[in-house]
C-alpha cells in the first residue's frame, strides 16, 4: 500500500496527474504530478502550499470538477474518471459539497432559497427542499437569517450560508477552497471553528485548501505541496482527525 494510503478511505487519489495545455507548442504545464492520497471518513485534512503548488487543482480533481490527465479518483469506491459528464454532475450534486472563497450566493434569492438550490436542481419536492435547507441553516447557526438576501448579510454570514448549501445534500465530503480568504480574522476563526465542529459532531469529512499555515493548523492532518507534488504529510492541531462516524 502506498505510504499516503489509509486502510479504509472515503476518497482516494491514485497516481493523480494534471497537465494543462499551452497556447504554443510543447508538452504543456504540469500542475499536479504523481499524487497518491487517501482521506478517511470523518477526517479534516488541509492541503497547503504556495501559489502555483497545485493544491486547488488537486482539490478540483478530488471533487470531479477537473478531470485528471492520468491516474484516478475513487469516491466511496466509485471511479470518477469512469463516469460520463452526466454521471459526474450527479455525483457532484449529491455526494460532494463545495465551498469557495467567494460565496457564490445568488443575490435575488433568500438565504434559505440559496441553501435549498442543490436539491431544487436535483428535482426534490418543495417540502423536502425547505425542510433540508432549514436543517442545514440550523447546523451552521444561521436559522435567524433564513429570509434575508445575501446583500443583507456580512461576509462571515454569507460564508456560513455557503457552507449550509454545501451540507444540504448530506455529502460524503465537503471541499473548501480558501474558505476564509475573503474574511477578516474574527470571521475566519468562526468559519474554522464551524468546520471543526462539523467534523467533530457530525462526522463530516472536510478537505480544505489554504496557503496560510495558521489556517491549515486547524485540520487534523496537513498535506504540504510544492511544484505539483506532495512533499510532506504531518499532523495538524485539530483533535478531530479520522474520527469514526456513521456512513453518510
Amino acid at each position: 500500500m502506498p505510504p499516503n494510503f489509509l486502510p479504509s478511505s472515503i476518497v482516494r487519489a491514485e497516481g493523480l496527474e494534471k497537465t494543462f495545455a499551452t497556447a504554443g507548442v510543447g508538452p504543456g504545464v504540469p500542475a499536479v504530478q504523481a499524487v497518491d492520497l487517501d482521506v478517511a471518513r470523518g477526517e479534516f485534512v488541509a492541503i497547503t502550499g504556495a501559489s502555483g503548488s497545485g493544491k486547488s487543482t488537486l482539490l478540483h480533481m478530488l471533487g470531479g470538477i477537473t478531470r485528471p490527465s492520468a491516474g484516478r479518483v475513487l469516491l466511496e469506491d466509485t471511479d470518477l474518471a469512469a463516469l460520463d459528464d452526466d454521471g459526474l454532475a450527479a455525483i457532484r450534486r449529491r455526494r460532494i459539497g463545495f465551498v469557495f472563497q467567494r460565496y457564490n450566493l445568488l443575490p435575488e434569492l433568500s438565504l434559505e432559497e440559496n441553501v435549498a438550490l442543490p436539491l431544487v436542481l436535483d428535482g426534490a419536492t418543495a417540502a423536502t427542499c425547505s425542510e433540508a435547507a432549514r436543517e442545514a441553516l440550523a447546523a451552521v447557526g444561521m436559522s435567524h437569517r433564513a429570509a434575508h438576501r445575501p446583500d443583507a448579510l456580512s461576509g462571515g454570514e454569507q460564508q456560513r450560508g455557503a457552507i449550509a448549501r454545501a451540507l444540504v445534500t448530506s455529502p460524503a465530503i465537503l471541499l473548501a477552497d480558501e474558505p476564509t480568504g475573503a474574511l477578516d480574522s474574527v470571521n475566519s476563526a468562526n468559519v474554522l471553528a464551524l468546520l471543526q465542529s462539523l467534523v467533530r459532531d457530525r462526522g463530516q469529512t472536510v478537505i480544505l485548501v489554504t496557503h496560510d499555515p495558521g489556517i491549515a493548523a486547524a485540520a487534523g492532518r496537513i498535506v504540504r505541496m510544492r511544484d505539483g507534488r506532495i512533499v510532506e504529510i504531518v499532523p495538524g492541531g485539530s483533535a478531530a482527525c479520522a474520527t469514526e462516524a456513521a456512513p453518510r
